[in-house]
């Protein structure tokens, strides 16, 4: 029996006819899951479209939220299965095989009635609003999209027992053990399909969806992968929908992971979009690159932080010895280079000067010329926390943050044709 989850006593007393009809029960409905849902439809989604909205701001889940019961029955509508507690327990063989644990959350092996592998993720109860949060923002988001970049999200549970989310199983786990872990002979070809797949991925959740999903976590270790070592984003935990019309969302607390996390959040009233994302990814694809944590130690213990080694090399125009550095083969240099100027554009210190995913995903392929990108770190502290000089966060101004519409590169690389609408981004009143 796992330490992260006791399954209410009566699971023990059940028959083999009671799984039997269980499995009957839902083989039907399986079958049909596991199909392809048709392109997602927002309208059957928690009414906030029709919601009074404030400061051009959008909360999702915030704003006259609804309660889980009226967020289920709206939730029925969608493509996720709702399944029954007794049926979460037959799929894990009474929850026998951990595949991970937080501290938010522990995830079980198991399998459907008809062989398929899945993946529980059940929701620590102890904490019950923030397990509603999180249970929100996953099913909310993830649960009305498909793409094969994506993490496929089955179904889920919600009863006064438990909370769980039911997704496929990803064969090859995450990212991060193939970057920082024993492992780590994964040839170049197979990260830099990581890489585009990944950038794919986002594209589609920032500007294919109806309404943009915002992932904020970004890094390696929800980066999965599948049996053909095919990357798909996962963990929508502190995903938040949002409005296209809205050109920034508010957030009520600190959201990622430090050292991905984009410099915006820890500046006072600054308004939050879907570029923390790009600035996020940057971070990953430096860690691709290096095959180590962007920051470390050295022997001696002073701080090496790999972006900034990045950027001195760029400015020198000696980025292609990076692939040496790293160990990686001479003939994958042009590719390593690009990726390293990609990431430098990836986390400029402007939202407004990173480029959209789909322009991430077009350099990435090498189809188009990049342009050479500016200092990353012209106004922030480059550290791998993201903090921002102290001079900075004693001013609220964004003169030296924030760029206008005549300030903004018109685009990333050469010839390209306009993908995202540009807007100056104003800061919020708090």
């Amino acid at each position: 029996m796992s330490r992260g989850f006791s399954p209410p006593n009566y699971y023990a007393d059940r028959r083999s006819e009671t799984r039997a009809i269980l499995r009957q029960n839902c083989l039907t409905e399986l079958e049909n899951a596991l199909v392809p849902p048709s392109p997602p439809k927002f309208a059957s989604a928690p009414n906030l479209a029709h919601q009074p909205m404030h400061n051009n701001v959008i909360q999702v889940w915030e704003i006259d939220a609804p309660t889980m019961e009226n967020f289920i029955q709206e939730l029925a509508k969608e493509k996720p299965i709702r399944f029954t507690a007794q049926q979460l327990y037959i799929f894990t063989s009474n929850y026998s095989t951990i595949l991970g644990a937080g501290g938010f959350s522990t995830v079980y092996k198991g399998e459907f009635p008809n062989g398929v592998k899945i993946a529980v993720k059940v929701l620590n109860r102890n904490s019950d609003k923030q397990a509603e949060q999180q249970f929100m923002a996953e099913v909310g988001t993830i649960g009305k999209t498909y793409h094969r970049h994506l993490v496929r999200l089955y179904g889920f549970c919600y009863d006064k027992y438990m909370s769980a989310l039911v997704f496929e199983y990803m064969e090859n786990g995450s990212l991060d053990k193939y970057l920082f872990g024993k492992n780590q002979d994964v040839d170049w070809g197979k990260l830099h399909d990581v890489a585009i797949g990944t950038a794919k991925g986002l594209a589609y959740l920032h500007e294919e969806c109806q309404q943009r999903i915002i992932h904020y976590d970004i890094k390696p270790a929800n980066i999965l992968l599948d049996a053909n070592f095919s990357p798909k984003v996962g963990d929508f935990g502190l995903a938040k929908l949002c409005n296209r019309d809205r050109t920034h969302i508010s957030l009520t607390g600190y959201r990622g992971t430090p050292g991905y996390s984009a410099p915006e959040f820890f500046l006072n009233n600054y308004p939050i979009t879907h570029k923390c994302d790009v600035y996020s990814f940057g971070m990953l694809l430096f860690e691709i690159v290096g095959r180590k944590k962007n920051a470390t130690i050295t022997p001696s213990g002073n701080l090496d932080w790999f972006p900034r080694h990045v950027w001195d090399k760029y400015k020198k125009c000696e980025v292609e010895e990076i692939s040496q550095v790293c160990g990686i083969e001479e003939k994958e240099k042009e590719s390593v280079s690009r990726m390293c100027k990609v990431a430098l554009w990836c986390i400029q210190d402007s939202p407004d000067e990173r480029p959209p995913m789909s322009a991430v995903v077009k350099m990435l392929e090498g189809g188009v010329e990049i342009m050479a990108p500016p200092n990353p770190f012209k106004f922030s502290n480059p550290t791998p926390l993201g903090n921002i000089e102290p001079n900075l966060l004693q001013s609220s101004s964004s003169s030296n943050y924030s760029t206008s519409s005549e300030e903004i590169h018109s685009s990333w690389y050469k010839k390209a044709t306009p993908i995202m609408k540009k807007y100056e981004i104003q800061i919020g009143s708090s």
